[in-house]
């Protein structure tokens, strides 16, 4: 299976990863065959890559069935979470929460912390699919720091519901494309605490799930918000949320701006490390995340072109690369693998 970005999209190709709605039903399943019809609608509705199946890279392990099935009923369960929230509906909330616990034990389980988490995302799915994708990776990210069970379950809810406070903000001031004026930024800067109000009215939470979502825009060295909290004054749950939140964040388009490429976006996340973020969860981050997709297309230093087929732990800017067309004709060649790790000099230079 390959990852292609949807203008590299031909008909006939065929699906290879089911595309979901917001509320996670099925918009495209896998399996089907792309028509020109189809492309055109998955590119109005602002879908940046799908998965192709390609019988050179069925080896490629990217679909992992268990976590799309989880992923998709807790999408379902995310409008009834934030309802139940909001409608005092605590035994609602108690309830629907369970599939987050659900989605956690299924990343202790997993055990495997090397991962990229990209997925199929919409404009019209942002907000929800940002907000559990965050919950993901939180997840992973705190099972790399040796969280215990009881602490990743707290750290998925808090990271999932870390952005509730935003419901109490106008969808004018959310969704502006222009610049936000100094009043407009203010009052998004309160998001934090308008969840911290939100949860503590409606529902009983520890008290690591309300600093997960009261501190995911506090800064290491002080300058974040709302209330300039700096070092060990932000908590643990805090400091996760706040690089996960914004790797996810900038790896999707906005209204207000394009996303950022994947070396782009990860680097984003090195460069903040002791000023923004935590070093020691930077370097927890490095371990745990690969910045190439498997399966996405990269264009290397050489000018050939390839596949990533497989990360290599602990140096996430250097996977394996099998290479199927020849970079001056494009026409398919007997493939072969390029190990970045063994030709130091050839780098990676861009997406493709």
């Amino acid at each position: 299976m390959r990852l292609e970005f949807i203008n590299r999209v031909k008909k006939k190709d065929v699906l290879g990863r089911s595309i979901l709605t917001n509320d996670g039903s099925i918009l495209l399943r896998a399996g089907v065959e792309l028509t020109e019809q189809y492309i055109k609608k998955l590119k109005i509705l602002g879908v940046l890559y799908v998965y192709i199946e390609d019988e050179r890279l069925d080896d490629v392990a990217i679909e992992d069935e268990r976590l799309d099935r989880i992923k998709q009923v807790t999408m379902k369960n995310m409008s009834k979470i934030v309802n139940g929230i909001h409608n005092f509906n605590k035994r609602e909330t108690r309830d629907s929460l369970r599939v987050v616990e659900n989605l956690i034990d299924y990343i202790i389980d997993c055990g495997d912390i090397n991962k990229s988490l990209y997925d199929i995302q919409t404009y019209d799915n942002y907000t929800y699919m940002h907000c559990l994708d965050t919950g993901i990776m939180s997840a992973f990210l705190g099972m790399s720091m040796n969280f215990s069970e009881s602490d990743l379950k707290d750290l998925g809810i808090g990271a999932i519901l870390h952005d509730i406070g935003k419901t109490k903000i106008s969808n004018k001031i959310i969704n502006k494309q222009g610049k936000l004026t100094d009043e407009e930024f203010s009052e998004i800067k309160r998001h934090p605490i308008y969840g911290r109000e939100i949860i503590e009215k409606n529902v009983r939470f520890s008290d690591f799930i309300l600093k997960a979502i009261e501190q995911h825009h506090e800064r290491i060295d002080g300058n974040g918000y709302p209330y300039g909290l700096a070092g060990n004054q932000i908590s643990k749950f805090g400091k996760v949320v706040s690089i996960c939140d914004v790797y996810d964040a900038v790896s999707n388009n906005r209204s207000y701006r394009k996303r950022f490429s994947p070396n782009d976006a990860y680097e984003l996340i090195l460069a903040g490390s002791g000023t923004i973020f935590d070093d020691n969860m930077v370097k927890s981050f490095k371990k745990t995340f690969a910045i190439y997709p498997l399966g996405c297309c990269v264009r290397l230093s050489n000018d050939i072109e390839g596949y990533v087929i497989k990360q290599n732990k602990g140096f996430p800017d250097r996977p394996i690369i099998r290479i199927l067309y020849d970079s001056k004709t494009k026409k398919p060649v007997s493939f072969y693998e390029v190990d970045l790790i063994k030709y130091n000099h050839i780098t990676i230079k861009s997406v493709v």
